[in-house]
């Protein structure tokens, strides 16, 4: 089966959830989408992010060592990578998204005002209807960040 390299990120702002209502889906999920040549999978995010909110962002990171050398440096790693099953649509295939997920908050730009974008509380993300309004995973997900980011505030 044909896979695509894909970056998403999850902002928390003020314990909400930046999602987005998906045009083919019709269910909310978090920004992000195809790398583009050359991208990492972190630039690719913060562009994706950039494209469908106009919010600039800064990472959360978690990482174990980061290296800063001649020869090798670190890039931004993952909160969470997922192989996600697409299924047919239109003229495209099945195929897989390995989808590099990231951790981020808001640093500038001016979120885009429309009703398919807004932030979610923990609360209205549980109350939606699995698998009609959003994904299980996507619930899953953002009940596990939310109540992380809880331990990370002040």
């Amino acid at each position: 089966m044909e896979r695509h390299f894909t970056a998403t990120a999850y902002l928390i702002f003020e314990q909400k959830v930046l999602l987005l209502l998906h045009p083919k889906l019709k269910k909310w999920l978090p920004p992000g989408g195809h790398l583009e040549k050359d991208e990492t999978p972190a630039e690719g995010a913060k562009r994706e992010v950039l494209e469908e909110t106009g919010l600039e962002i800064e990472w959360i990171l978690q990482e174990n060592v980061w290296i800063d050398r001649w020869n090798a440096k670190s890039i931004e790693r993952p909160y969470l990578c997922l192989l996600e099953n697409i299924p047919e649509h239109g003229q495209t295939p099945a195929h897989q998204h390995i989808d590099c997920i990231y951790l981020g908050k808001p640093s500038g730009g001016k979120l885009i005002s429309s009703p398919e974008i807004r932030w979610f509380s923990l609360e209205e993300v549980l109350k939606m209807r699995p698998d009609e309004e959003i994904f299980v995973e996507t619930q899953e997900t953002i009940s596990h960040l939310l109540k992380f980011s809880l331990q990370l505030s002040p």
